[in-house]
């Protein structure tokens, strides 16, 4: 089984590593995929520079660069062997809106990271994580305003940030 946690990692926060830790604990290791250009939303940062913060964030993980815009595009590659999707609770809620989502459950298995308020259904396979609400958006906003995101990010992702003078002057 590959484990395969995917996403913008604009940038990649201590939930998304508190994610990365309970797949690694419950699956095995897992593959994280940095989208070069997500196909459902914009980005901030550059592909290179998200990518340079998800290796601050994840040492000792695989980190790759993704150059599918949709996961289904990625599966059809069949570079993985017994592929698993991991995603969060609210990310299975908008699922069905996904490219293809029939094609990506038949070309790998689902694994949901559960929280509270997003009931999860069907075939998956469902694990517990210590919710942090923190989010991307919140710490691009932070970082514009020029107010700390230590204690949201892993260290070496904070001073990557301040390094190469990302998310200054964004607007989220």
């Amino acid at each position: 089984m590959t484990p395969l946690l995917g996403g913008a990692f604009d940038p990649p926060h201590n939930g998304h590593v508190s994610l990365a830790a309970a797949v690694r604990e419950r699956f095995g290791e897992p593959v994280i995929l940095v989208a070069e250009d997500p196909g459902h939303k914009a980005t901030a940062a550059s592909a290179e520079d998200r990518l340079a913060l998800a290796r601050a964030a994840f040492p000792g993980y695989r980190v790759e660069l993704d150059r599918h815009a949709r996961t289904v595009d990625l599966l059809r590659e069949g570079r993985f062997d017994d592929p698993l999707v991991v995603i969060g609770a609210d990310e299975y809620r908008d699922f069905p809106t996904w490219r293809e989502p029939d094609e990506v459950r038949r070309l790998a298995r689902l694994a949901v990271a559960t929280r509270p308020g997003f009931p999860v259904e069907g075939d998956v396979e469902r694990f517990e994580i210590e919710p942090l609400p923190i989010a991307s958006r919140e710490l691009r906003a932070r970082v514009a305003a020029g107010e700390p995101i230590d204690g949201f990010v892993p260290p070496a992702v904070a001073d990557l940030i301040r390094e190469r003078g990302l998310y200054v002057g964004s607007r989220g």
